[in-house]
């Protein structure tokens, strides 16, 4: 529901973990999940290996005010973030 709240659609959620997206919709309607206004994102989309994600979590200011999430693909990994009400 967090991706949901800051955003992504239901087929960037389905990408991303793997669920339906018709389950995702039910579960906004059952829950009755209503998006704050003025949700402006910016998603960004890199691939790293592991130590380039290690460096990049060491600077706070990549991920200060942003939503971020990590997966795994092979022996790289995927870093989506998105940043909220940026100017």
């Amino acid at each position: 529901m967090q991706l949901y709240l800051e955003g992504l659609t239901y087929r960037e959620i389905e990408r991303i973990l793997g669920i339906s997206h018709v389950s995702i919709m039910n579960w906004v309607k059952k829950y009755n999940i209503k998006r704050p206004y003025n949700s402006d994102y910016h998603p960004t989309y890199k691939i790293l290996n592991a130590p380039e994600l290690a460096n990049y979590f060491n600077n706070v200011e990549n991920i200060k005010g942003a939503g971020v999430i990590v997966t795994e693909l092979g022996d790289k990994f995927m870093l989506i973030k998105w940043e909220r009400f940026k100017n």
